[in-house]
């Protein structure tokens, strides 16, 4: 590709990527999308309504309930045996007068329809290529790809995950923060059905929460020690049987794997700003919290919608537009993100703590939610990423 044949180029082949690339090319700019090959995505993304309602806006899926299930309803159980415990509480989506929080969709097929959706756009060609560097010249930035070429355009999109090359290599500084705990995900077939209930059982080392998949099955993400699930894991498959049976206190009778089990260490990232000269970051480039709270992909495409609206406005003609793209970008996510980082951030460190205040704010904020109808709208809202 000849020098600034693309006015723009997104890298990374995941959801956030993918949407991406088509919220790009979709607001007229010759984009090259460049998406290196990768292992098949089995995990689902629990998707709010706004994210829902921006897929149905953008094209990038019709009817949610072709591809997904139905989130209607969060049950949480407090299944410590702390000193101060916070009350079983339901949240339904009716209270706000809404169909469902959100839908759960499995990652491979929501990345199959934005694949077929971006093959549509005539100004939006894809290549199988990596990035192996970025540098920032006079006229813009330029990137080096695996196969030795160059190619400089004025907007670079970083959607390249949470070891992002385009973050290092762009002088973007992040804080990274790990855990103890780790995340184990797998399918279950429960011999009770859980309908449209997310229920999560908070345990004092995270929590263990089963998400409506269809019919008895559930996708299941459990945090605990990484010294406890690797040893869930490598037990044997009655073993680890027995440890969802307790876990889920048995609640749906039987449990039974429908996938193999995966366990994946935890850790926070975030950026002091998410676009600079020319260059942006969206989803895990640009942040990564603990499955909790179902935050990651919303918050992506929150940074997608954003993004799409900033290209919507700027003058193309103007000199160093894209730069302006930047700017403008990283000053429209600079709240969101704040937020919704110290809001996750915060509860999964709430769920951890044996401090007897922290555990009595966290059962008291229960209890007013549980009470008070007008702030439990309020937590939904925020818990959504309404705007």
């Amino acid at each position: 590709m000849s020098v600034h044949d693309a006015e723009a180029v997104v890298v990374g082949g995941g959801l956030a990527g993918m949407a991406a690339a088509i919220a790009v090319a979709a607001a007229g700019l010759r984009t090259l999308h460049l998406a290196p090959p990768a292992p098949a995505d089995r995990r689902t993304s629990a998707l709010m309504m706004p994210s829902v309602d921006y897929l149905r806006t953008a094209g990038l899926i019709e009817a949610p309930a072709a591809m997904g299930h139905a989130l209607t309803q969060i049950r949480i159980i407090d299944a410590t045996n702390r000193l101060i415990r916070a009350p079983e509480t339901l949240f339904d989506a009716r209270e706000s007068g809404l169909e469902a929080f959100g839908w759960n969709f499995a990652n491979s097929k929501l990345l199959e329809r934005f694949q077929a959706v971006a093959e549509q756009q005539g100004n939006l060609e894809r290549r199988n290529l990596s990035v192996t560097g970025l540098s920032h010249r006079s006229d813009g930035p330029e990137l080096t790809l695996a196969d030795g070429t160059t190619i400089r355009a004025p907007l670079i999109v970083g959607a390249d995950g949470k070891k992002s090359l385009i973050r290092a290599a762009g002088g973007f500084r992040a804080r990274e923060n790990g855990f103890t705990q780790a995340a184990l995900v797998c399918d279950l077939d429960l011999a009770r059905p859980i309908g449209g209930t997310s229920v999560e059982f908070h345990y004092q080392q995270g929590p263990f929460t089963l998400v409506p998949a269809g019919d008895n099955r559930a996708n299941l993400v459990w945090i605990d020690d990484r010294a406890v699930l690797q040893e869930a894991q490598s037990g044997g498959k009655e073993r680890l049987l027995t440890m969802l049976a307790e876990k889920s206190q048995r609640l749906f009778g039987r449990v039974e794997l429908a996938t193999p089990a995966h366990v994946f260490p935890l850790s926070t990232l975030s950026v002091e700003k998410a676009g600079d000269r020319g260059v942006v970051l969206v989803g895990e480039a640009a942040h990564a919290f603990p499955p909790i709270g179902a935050q990651g992909l919303n918050l992506g495409l929150r940074d997608v919608a954003d993004l799409a609206d900033v290209l919507a406005c700027v003058d193309r003609s103007a000199p160093r537009w894209a730069e302006q793209v930047s700017q403008s970008y990283a000053t429209r996510r600079a709240a969101d993100l704040a937020r919704t980082g110290g809001m996750v951030d915060t509860l999964f460190r709430s769920l951890l703590s044996e401090m007897l205040p922290a555990q009595a704010l966290r059962a008291g904020g229960l209890w007013a939610l549980k009470l008070l109808p007008p702030l439990r709208r309020q937590a939904f809202s925020i818990g959504m990423g309404l705007r």
